[in-house]
């Protein structure tokens, strides 16, 4: 079969090798759809610490298949089943996984970061990612396709939960990518009234059009502070969400919102840009809440599946381009090219 494997920084290749054997707690699924996530995009720029040199590992953590093989202490999936895999696998005993928050387990393990990824034609799924609810049944109706980006809008629906849109509220969404593009779906879904999307890329904000969106900004050309008082009455917007990596789009979210305003630093930093300054009067004098969140748990995961299989929403207008494993480095290439949105790679 063949495995994208990365090597290290820059360096991701593809390799024959013999599929995987499901031992007796362990199932084999045959990888359908597995979409390019902003977390690979930065583990082929800069490594992650879960994957030391000298190790080699298949990335990309958005996966949907089908079962090949079940092991034989395996009742609950049977050959043949459809199923997607929720990446961060908790431990089941600390505080944070008992609590149902299983992406922030400290000792977690997670699909395409220290388990083999969606990237190759066969994907093993270890006893503890059974064990901890990692695989998911896909409900009739929904594509591979789909399914496979079930995961980063589920991060986008535990942003929405934490942030509390509600119907009537306005949101600016800063950042048109992919997960940008999730923010807009849900806020959409939860009733905002006015959506507002910046980038600094006129195709990218060409996509959140297609989406809905009510109000672009093309950011590099237009002060974006002007353009949301003048969008809200010049009380600034009721919801900021960050879906970048820049410092100085954190400051500026105080900025935007409006008193009593919501703002989420969805994005986080690049090493050593961690350290943001911040207008903390406004936060106090406007009665700001700013929070973050990060990933999603299986339980968000699995509310997002079930969203998207009641037909309220659709993912698929998200999906830009498809290659196979065999063409992974221009599936790469097409990604960090910011061209589209997202960028599936597909059985081939």
């Amino acid at each position: 079969m063949k495995a994208a494997y990365f090597h290290g920084v820059g360096d991701i290749r593809v390799e024959e090798t013999l599929p995987p054997e499901a031992g007796a707690d362990e199932l084999v699924i045959k990888m359908k759809a597995s979409a390019i996530c902003g977390t690979d995009l930065r583990i082929l720029k800069f490594g992650h610490f879960k994957i030391p040199g000298g190790t080699k590992r298949v990335l990309g953590h958005e996966i949907a298949g089908e079962v090949v093989q079940v092991g034989k202490n395996v009742t609950q999936f049977k050959i043949g089943m459809r199923v997607a895999l929720p990446p961060n696998v908790g431990c089941g005993a600390c505080a944070m996984c008992r609590r149902g928050y299983t992406q922030l387990c400290p000792t977690y393990e997670a699909f395409g970061i220290s388990y083999d990824g969606g990237f190759q034609d066969y994907v093993k799924v270890p006893a503890r990612a059974i064990a901890r609810g990692n695989v998911v049944v896909i409900p009739d109706g929904i594509s591979y396709e789909e399914a496979a980006m079930v995961e980063p809008f589920s991060c986008a629906y535990h942003s929405y939960k934490a942030l509390n849109i509600k119907p009537g509220d306005s949101v600016v969404v800063i950042g048109a990518g992919p997960i940008g593009g999730c923010h807009v779906l849900m806020s959409k879904l939860a009733g905002a009234a006015k959506i507002i999307v910046a980038d600094v890329q006129d195709n990218r904000l060409e996509e959140m059009v297609k989406l809905g969106v009510d109000v672009t900004v093309n950011s590099a050309k237009e002060d974006l502070k002007q353009a949301v008082l003048r969008e809200t009455d010049g009380e600034g917007a009721s919801v900021i969400i960050t879906a970048c990596s820049i410092p100085q789009i954190q400051t500026l979210a105080m900025e935007l919102a409006a008193t009593h305003g919501r703002i989420n630093l969805f994005g986080g930093m690049p090493k050593d840009k961690e350290i943001v300054p911040l207008n903390t009067n406004l936060i106090h004098y406007k009665e700001l809440t700013v929070l973050g969140t990060t990933g999603s748990s299986v339980n968000d995961y699995c509310e997002s599946m079930a969203l998207v299989a009641s037909g309220k929403l659709n993912l698929m207008p998200l999906a830009s381009a498809r290659f196979g494993v065999s063409q992974i480095n221009a599936a790469f290439d097409y990604a960090l090219s910011g061209q589209g949105m997202k960028t599936l790679v597909v059985e081939e």
